[in-house]
């Protein structure tokens, strides 16, 4: 199962006053849920002319495990993924730009990192293939990474989202590296990353 996560941030709104003589509301605090990092809506208070009873007080217990779990698994990455949908022998520049990020990632914490080439043709149909083998190779080395794990998933029939997903599920990887260009040219499905992807995904603007 993936699991989505969000980080709501609040920002505060100057109220509105009725009158220039009316006595300004008062504010409760929004909770917010930071095991689940998702953004708890505020009460609407009850504007009542007495303004005897504006809100509750709400004591929120400490989850500092929680936070801390959430946050260790945005930062104790040992194993990235890197996937190539992209045909271009030279790399395309979105392409370029997520393995330079990778291999940042990958000599900041110490991991190991896993190349995955998606295509639906077979590598006897793809033009240059050892060509984009030697570029991929080059743009590692550039980073500092001489060594990686190569997987190639040629002429399978399947979206290459779903690949992805079950790369990263059976090596039990930290992290998946894409830009958005491989979203945008349709190689991967930005709706299914949550439904196949079971860790983290960092998606790169161009």
């Amino acid at each position: 199962m993936a699991f989505a996560r969000y980080v709501a941030a609040a920002v505060p709104v100057k109220p509105r006053c009725a009158t220039r003589n009316a006595t300004p509301p008062s504010f409760s605090a929004t909770a917010v849920s930071l095991s689940s990092l998702s953004f708890v809506s505020p009460r609407r208070l009850s504007m009542l002319p007495s303004f005897r009873r504006v809100g509750r007080r709400v004591k929120v217990a400490p989850q500092e495990s929680q936070v801390s779990i959430a946050a260790d698994s945005f930062t104790q990455f040992k194993h990235l993924l890197l996937p190539i949908t992209d045909r271009n022998p030279y790399l395309s520049e979105g392409t370029r730009q997520a393995a330079a990020t990778t291999a940042a990632l990958a000599k900041k914490y110490g991991a190991n990192i896993t190349v995955v080439i998606i295509d639906e043709k077979l590598k006897d149909s793809i033009p240059e293939h050892d060509t984009q083998l030697a570029t991929i190779r080059w743009h590692l080395s550039e980073g500092g990474f001489q060594e990686f794990t190569l997987l190639e998933r040629l002429g399978e029939g399947k979206k290459p989202t779903a690949i992805i997903g079950e790369v990263a599920d059976d090596l039990n990887l930290d992290l998946v590296v894409i830009s958005m260009e491989a979203i945008h040219s349709k190689h991967v499905d930005a709706n299914l990353l949550a439904e196949f992807i079971p860790c983290p995904v960092l998606l790169l603007p161009l």
